[in-house]
């Protein structure tokens, strides 16, 4: 019973996210795939040392 309670959880924590989809058919898929470009541009980078420069190439790469 112990996955049924995670279950209901979880449920509870994103009834409104849940509720969305069905009432307006909208996802956070474009947040999704926004958030994984910028992971592998990280990735071609081998790492962040420059925080600032980061956010600059991805403003001007992904805007």
């Amino acid at each position: 019973f112990k996955s049924f309670s995670t279950l209901k959880n979880t449920i509870t924590n994103h009834y409104n996210d849940i509720l969305n989809y069905f009432e307006r058919r909208s996802t956070n898929a474009s947040a999704e795939s926004f958030n994984s470009k910028i992971k592998n541009f990280r990735l071609q980078l081998r790492g962040v040392k420059d925080k600032a420069f980061f956010l600059f190439r991805l403003s001007k790469l992904f805007a």
